[in-house]
Formats: structure tokens, C-alpha cells, sequence
């Protein structure tokens, strides 16, 4: 062996010692190695999560609008996260019961409503004397009935684990169990704006592998990359239910949030508000960029994209995100026949000429495009040892070490 093979060698003998630790993805992408991503759990089973300090007292005795939500709803919001920290609830929970509270009463307190009232539903989360949950007075309490939905959130097993609308679903056993999921993104923003906290907010159905990158959406791929039928198809189309949260890749920074939807027939903008047209639309509808280092790659970063989000995305340019966090859900808006993800991957800048197939892609970086959750880190470590095994003695295997670092850790080629 030269001594280049010989550095080489130490460079890729240090890399198996961080996959097998579980370092790599934290020292170079920021991830967790094959934990999933958003989850915010105790120990053990009777641990108590200790979170964050955090000061949730209105500013000069109010708070400022966010977005579309007004003071008094923001001060709602403040109110059902301020609880659930008291009660040692995970962050993912406060999200939880935020988002309830906007799908059940836009976060207002409402009273009984008389002709127009559903049942004998009040408050914050239209909750019901009728069915034990309370009185009509402690149940227009926001403290009380925010202590009450996390209660019964907390007897839900496995509530951590689950999709946001399944685990709101199972406290309120609503007409629309569904409808939970299109105020996720929305109620992220308010806690994460209103707390400072942005770990453990998102969906834990993400598994962030041993390299740092996890799946976007879980789904089977549709539309392929780039073919004979659609030659300028830039990425992958992923088909999932309106409202599916869409996770950040990898970690990164957002570099685009935009609309992008016009109407073919006038050159004018068709909206991203509303479902897109096969026919008479253009464009990616709600979309997102994310920036993720690439040390050693073309161009030192790698870039992804998100198209055809159902509403505004969860995120803004220049955010830093993790490695599954939630950036939005899943729609139909731009040019869309129906709801499904667009995913793009590209090695250096967002043109064209640099987008790769986002299913090889994936699969180089242990998070595999499809419907299972597993990764590749096990192939993986067991391929590296392998040649490593035979390098010392094989020149042949020296060149495939320096084949296998710059594939699978710079992913330059």
C-alpha cells in the first residue's frame, strides 16, 4: 500500500468508528442515528420528561399577532403550552393540543352558543358536560380544559408516536377525524414562536437513519424521475392523503418558501390556496427549499425540494430545521392532479442540471423512498468492514475504499 492508501485507510477506519457510534450523522448533518425525529420521550416509564424553562407571560400584558391569529388566540395558544409544561407534558403534546384547539374552536373560548351550538360542546376544545368532561364554568376555564384534554391525551397509549390527527382523533372522537392534521403546521409555528423551543415539535413517524437523512414522506413513488413520458420531471411524485405531514429530509437551512401557480390560460396567478389543474395550472404550488451541507460535494451543498403543499408551509426562509421535522402537509395546489409530494434532490445549486434521482439518491443515504421505515446502516457498516478486511493486503480493495468514502460520505459522485 502508498502511503495515500494508508491515509485513506485511517480516514475510513475514523468513519466506521463514528457509523457504529452513531456520531456520523450528528457531526456532519446534525441528525440522530436511527432515532426517530421529533420525539420528545422520557427514559423509562416512569421518568418525567423535564422540559424547558420557558416565560410565557405577555408582553406589556398581551400578546402580538402571529400570522393569521389574532392576540387573544395567540394568548389561547400561550395558555394550553403554559399547561402543558406544568404538567411535564412532551413539546410534541402541546403542539397536539394546539392544533385540537384551533381544528375545535379557531382558539377561542367559546360559550354555548344556543341554536348554533354542536351539542352542548364549550371552550377551547369544544368539550361536553354531557359526556364528563366537566362543568359549563370550569370547562370555559382555559386552564381547566387544557389540563383536561392532556389528561386523556396522556391515557391514549402511544400518543407520541402518532400522526398528529390520529392522537387529537383519539382525546376528542370527532365527526372529522381527519381534520386535525391541516392546522399542524400553524400550531408548530405558535408554539415554536411563543416557547423559543423547536426540538421535539415535530411528527415522530420520521426515522432520521445513520447518515442523517429520512424519508419525506412514507410512500410508494409514482411519476419517476426524468422519464420518456415526462423528460423534464425534475424529481419524484410520492402519493399520500391531503393533509400527510412532510418532513425535512435532512437537516439544513430554508432557502425558499414561495407560491408558484399559474393559470396557463391568462399568465396570471392561479393561487396556492385552492387544488391546482393538470391542465390549466403551472408550477410547484406551496413549495420549500432546504440547503444541506455537502462538504467535498459539487458545490458544498445539496438542495431539496417540496412541491404542492396543501397550505402555507410550517417554515420560513433562513429557518434551520432538523433532520424529519415537519415543514408542511401535503396537497394538491400548482400543477397537480392530485394530492401527492414532489421531491426533488439536487447536488449544488436548485437548476436543472443538477438534479439527481431522488430514489438512487435516497437509497445511497440509508433513507429509502417507499412505504418501510428501515434504513440501510447495518449493509452499510457490514459492506465498510468488509473491504476493510481486504485493504490491507489488496490494492484493488484500496481503490474501492476511496470509491466507497467519496460515494457514501460526500456523495460527490
Amino acid at each position: 500500500m502508498t502511503g495515500r492508501d494508508v491515509t485513506w485507510l485511517v480516514i475510513a477506519i475514523c468513519a466506521v468508528l463514528l457509523l457504529c457510534s452513531g456520531l456520523f450523522s450528528a457531526v456532519f448533518v446534525g441528525g440522530g442515528a436511527g432515532t426517530p425525529a421529533g420525539c420528545y420521550l422520557p427514559a423509562g416509564p416512569s421518568a418525567s420528561p423535564s422540559n424547558p424553562p420557558v416565560d410565557l407571560t405577555p408582553p406589556a400584558g398581551r400578546f402580538d399577532p402571529i400570522g393569521d391569529w389574532s392576540s387573544e388566540q395567540v394568548g389561547n395558544a400561550a395558555t394550553i403550552a403554559t399547561v402543558g409544561i406544568r404538567l411535564g407534558i412532551p413539546p410534541r403534546g402541546w403542539v397536539i393540543a394546539v392544533a385540537t384547539a384551533m381544528q375545535e374552536s379557531k382558539l377561542t373560548n367559546l360559550p354555548h352558543l344556543g341554536d348554533h351550538n354542536d351539542h352542548d360542546s364549550v371552550g377551547l376544545f369544544q368539550q361536553r358536560p354531557s359526556q364528563g368532561w366537566g362543568t359549563v364554568e370550569q370547562l370555559t376555564h382555559p386552564v381547566y380544559a387544557s389540563t383536561k384534554f392532556y389528561q386523556a391525551l396522556q391515557r391514549v397509549d402511544g400518543w407520541q408516536a402518532m400522526p398528529l390527527t390520529k392522537a387529537a382523533q383519539a382525546v376528542q372522537k370527532s365527526a372529522y377525524p381527519d381534520a386535525y392534521a391541516t392546522w399542524e403546521p400553524d400550531a408548530i409555528t405558535l408554539v415554536g414562536t411563543l416557547t423559543g423551543h423547536a426540538a421535539g415539535l415535530g411528527d415522530c413517524d420520521a426515522n432520521v437513519g445513520p447518515l442523517g437523512w429520512t424519508q419525506p414522506v412514507l410512500a410508494e413513488v409514482g411519476s419517476g424521475f426524468r422519464t420518456a413520458q415526462r423528460p423534464s420531471h425534475d424529481g419524484v411524485d410520492l402519493g399520500v392523503g391531503k393533509g400527510t405531514p412532510i418532513h425535512a429530509a435532512a437537516s439544513g437551512r430554508v432557502t425558499r418558501v414561495r407560491c408558484n401557480a399559474i393559470d396557463v390560460r391568462t399568465g396570471g396567478d392561479w393561487g396556492c390556496d385552492r387544488d391546482g389543474h393538470p391542465e390549466l395550472t403551472r408550477g410547484c404550488g406551496w413549495y420549500v427549499d432546504i440547503e444541506h451541507p455537502n462538504p467535498g460535494g459539487p458545490g458544498g451543498i445539496i438542495v431539496t425540494r417540496y412541491c404542492h403543499l396543501l397550505t402555507h408551509p410550517a417554515v420560513v426562509e433562513g429557518q434551520h430545521v432538523v433532520a424529519g421535522q415537519v415543514i408542511g402537509i401535503a396537497g394538491s395546489s400548482g400543477h397537480s392532479s392530485g394530492p401527492h409530494l414532489h421531491y426533488e434532490v439536487h447536488l449544488g445549486d436548485r437548476s436543472p442540471t443538477t438534479a439527481v434521482d431522488p430514489v438512487v439518491f435516497m437509497r445511497r443515504v440509508c433513507a429509502p423512498l417507499g412505504r418501510a421505515t428501515t434504513t440501510c446502516g447495518s449493509d452499510h457498516r457490514r459492506q465498510t468492514l468488509s473491504i476493510l478486511a481486504g485493504a490491507f493486503t489488496d490494492p484493488p480493495r484500496s481503490r474501492q475504499l476511496r470509491a466507497w468514502w467519496r460515494r457514501y460520505s460526500w456523495m460527490s459522485s
